[in-house]
């Protein structure tokens, strides 16, 4: 299959105020994230490199000690390994994650 509707895709929540939909192919996902105002993604790592684009709202990220509010079409890129968290603003947020390789523990 290679195309989708987000909307068909049922939810996973990945912390309190946080869901995604992903979708994913041989060697990479793609993590469609809604964040409820004020939500927040603790901090942690993983090995997978990670970048995003912020399509809706604002977020407040840090990656590796380094804090910054970016908001509509601002991007970003994480590599594996390193320390990153994210809180979103008073009106929530919408992010497209994409991880390689493929997160398995994202497929659903």
């Amino acid at each position: 299959m290679y195309y989708f509707d987000p909307k068909d895709r049922e939810t996973k929540e990945l912390a309190p105020g946080v869901r995604t939909r992903t979708f994913w192919g041989e060697n990479l996902l793609l993590s469609v994230l809604e964040m409820d105002p004020n939500s927040e993604v603790p901090s942690h790592t993983h090995s997978h490199e990670q970048g995003g684009i912020i399509i809706q709202g604002e977020v407040e990220m840090g990656i590796a000690g380094e804090a910054m509010t970016i908001g509509p079409g601002y991007v970003y890129v994480i590599p594996g390994d390193v320390e990153h968290w994210a809180k979103s603003g008073a009106q929530g947020a919408k992010v497209m994650d994409v991880f390689s390789p493929v997160r398995e523990e994202f497929k659903y």
